[in-house]
C-alpha cells in the first residue's frame, strides 16, 4: 500500500452544492484553490437527486483536476478552509449545503486515516461523482480498483442515473 504523499501530485476534487448559486460558489471555490494548487481542468456541471437524505433540493456536482505541491492531508486542510470561507455548515449528514469539496484521488495514493480516505470511498458507486470525473478522464483508473476504469464503473450504474446537465461551463482563473 502506497502511503506517502508526494509533491507535484495530480489530484481530483469533487464539488457539490444545493443551496445558493452552486455555479458561482464553485467559481469562488476554484479561485481560492488557485492560491495553493493549479487548476488543470474542470468538468461540466451535473444536476442530481440528493444522496442519502432525500428531503432537500437537487444537487449540482462537478469535478476538478488539480496539480498540487501539498501532501494529501495538508491539501484536505486547505480544502476545508475554503469550505469555511464560503460558509459551509453541516446541517446533517448528506444534508443541504452551500459547498462540499471532497478529495477524491491523489495520484496513486492509498491512505486511510480518521480524517481522510483516498481514494474516496464510494467513487465507483456514485454516478454524481463518476460523470464529472469521466468528463476529465474517462479511462482514469486506480491501483486499488484493479482493471476497472471510471467509464466501466459507470456502465453498471446507467439505470440509476437520474441527473441532467444544467449547463456547460468552463472555469477561468
Amino acid at each position: 500500500m502506497k502511503s506517502e504523499s508526494k509533491l507535484n501530485a495530480d489530484a481530483y476534487l469533487g464539488l457539490g452544492a444545493n443551496l445558493g448559486s452552486p455555479k458561482e460558489t464553485f467559481e469562488r471555490a476554484l479561485n481560492l484553490i488557485t492560491e495553493f494548487s493549479e487548476i488543470i481542468s474542470v468538468s461540466r456541471l451535473y444536476r442530481s437527486k440528493p444522496y442519502g437524505f432525500s428531503d432537500q433540493p437537487p444537487f449540482v456536482n462537478a469535478a476538478a483536476r488539480i496539480s498540487t505541491g501539498l501532501p494529501a492531508l495538508e491539501l484536505l486542510d486547505q480544502l476545508q478552509l475554503v469550505e469555511q470561507a464560503l460558509g459551509k455548515k453541516v446541517i446533517r449528514e448528506n444534508g443541504p449545503r452551500l459547498i462540499d469539496l471532497d478529495l477524491l484521488l491523489y495520484d496513486e495514493l492509498e491512505l486511510e486515516t480518521k480524517d481522510l480516505v483516498v481514494p474516496h470511498p464510494g467513487i465507483l458507486e456514485r454516478d454524481f461523482v463518476l460523470l464529472p470525473l469521466i468528463d476529465l478522464n474517462p479511462d482514469l483508473s486506480h491501483p486499488q480498483w484493479g482493471t476497472k476504469t471510471l467509464k466501466s464503473a459507470l456502465g453498471g450504474l446507467q439505470e440509476r442515473f437520474v441527473g441532467e446537465r444544467p449547463e456547460d461551463w468552463s472555469f477561468r482563473s
